[in-house]
């Protein structure tokens, strides 16, 4: 990659090695990278995307009342673990499945509500 440095910017030249990388990123990543044209913007973007994702889905599908305490500590091993699937995002579609999962749980709490609210579903389910 060629970079010429100026005093106020850095121009970066991409070669083809260079797309040829960016075209085999996972689609979340490519489409943070052309939206920022900045690399570490991009993985801070890749890191909030992973982590908001795997926070709504472990409140919709795993979460269960506890004390505050144990409930930080959760989270912040979920926030901590979402950093090795950063890594694995760069290449792996993670956050297109953490959508999907996410999609499916709205869903299904949804059609639980509606249930509970028309009285088709005891509330000790």
């Amino acid at each position: 990659m060629n970079i010429f440095n100026s005093s106020d910017f850095v121009i970066a030249a991409l070669t083809r090695s260079d797309l040829r990388a960016i075209d085999n990123f996972s689609p979340t990543l490519r489409f943070f990278y052309q939206l920022t044209n900045n690399a570490q913007a991009t993985n801070w973007l890749l890191w909030l995307t992973i982590t908001g994702l795997a926070v709504l889905v472990y409140k919709l599908g795993f979460a269960k009342k506890l004390p505050i305490l144990k409930s930080a500590l959760i989270y912040l091993f979920l926030i901590v673990g979402c950093l090795f699937f950063t890594f694995l995002a760069i290449f792996l579609p993670i956050a297109e499945g953490l959508m999907v999962a996410a999609l499916i749980l709205i869903i299904y709490k949804i059609r639980l509500n509606r249930e509970r609210k028309s009285g088709a579903l005891n509330k000790s389910n």
